[in-house]
């Protein structure tokens, strides 16, 4: 990274990944929300580094790896002996629609801010200027993790830092609604630039429609919104006003996974640039839109080098 480009941290867990084929086969990969973002934001030419924890397998050395070929900083992944990191497999049906079966209850990344090694990494952390997390990385940490997160998000914004946080409600991770309404509602109140979806905050608060959902995040007083539709489209909310920008056309959807992983990072990215919110939503759904043509959640990065020449 040079000093002139923002220093960017995604957070949360990556886990080895199965797919499963038309013709019945597995392959192998790996993929996590927010490890996805980070892939897609170093393609865009972001100085993006992920922070997780893995284990001392193969496996783990293995993603270590490939996220750094993908230029993805690793200097701040811990490794915890003895363990191994959490599985998952897609299954995706006729339409492009995926299904999640996981194997993730001892992933090391559960325990990313009580490890041994934690409190350097969050005094490293205060130096980044912007941390993007998600709402599936509030949930793994659990509330011992989110009393670390929290007052670190406040000493990062208390000096110039930004917060990026994009919903992805996983109610299967949470042990109750109302843990994981308290936890949501922190998050928002240290947000300065949110991602939610419309089925998210429907599904955690049960906001009727996407205008009830906006105001939610509006009044927990996010100064960016960029609300994901559930028709292809957004709305940019900001500085009191709304615009709302349609997604790119696609003809055939192959494939869902991380379209808003990467919609993210096309966001973050234009607005690391210094492009306006409406013209980074356009540039996150360009994005998505190639991503989605393709099976898995980081796709070959040569389907996606037109998108980044183009940035």
């Amino acid at each position: 990274m040079t000093a002139s480009m923002p220093k960017v941290a995604a957070l949360g867990e990556c886990m080895l990944e199965l797919v499963r084929r038309p013709d019945g086969t597995l392959t192998m990969g790996f993929g996590g929300d927010t490890l996805n973002t980070a892939v897609y934001l170093a393609r865009l030419g972001a100085a993006a580094d992920y922070v997780t924890a893995l284990g001392d397998d193969p496996h783990s050395d293995g993603m270590a790896a490939a996220w750094e070929a993908e230029g993805v900083g690793t200097g701040h992944v811990l490794r915890v002996p003895g363990r191994v990191p959490g599985l998952y497999m897609i299954e995706t049906d006729d339409s492009g629609e995926r299904r999640f079966l996981y194997w993730r209850d001892r992933a090391p990344a559960r325990d990313l801010f009580v490890l041994p090694e934690s409190t350097a990494l969050i005094k490293a952390l205060e130096g980044y200027d912007l941390l993007y997390l998600s709402g599936i990385s509030l949930a793994i940490w659990g509330e011992a993790g989110r009393d670390v997160l929290f007052p670190l998000l406040d000493r990062i914004r208390a000096r110039g830092g930004r917060i990026a946080f994009d919903t992805n409600w996983r109610p299967r991770l949470w042990p109750d609604v109302a843990t994981a309404r308290r936890a949501y509602d922190a998050m928002l109140r240290r947000t300065d630039i949110a991602l939610p979806g419309v089925p998210d905050l429907q599904g955690l608060y049960g906001d009727a429609d996407a205008a009830a959902a906006l105001r939610r995040v509006e009044a927990a007083g996010v100064p960016e919104i960029v609300l994901k539709l559930e028709a292809p489209g957004c709305v940019v909310a900001r500085d009191g006003g709304y615009t709302e920008v349609p997604a790119e056309r696609v003809a055939t959807v192959v494939d869902t996974t991380a379209a808003g992983d990467s919609f993210s990072a096309g966001y973050l990215a234009a607005r690391l640039r210094g492009e306006s919110p409406v013209e980074a939503a356009r540039a996150a759904h360009r994005l998505a839109a190639v991503v989605i043509q393709h099976r898995g959640a980081i796709i070959p990065s040569a389907f996606t080098a037109p998108v980044a020449q183009a940035a």
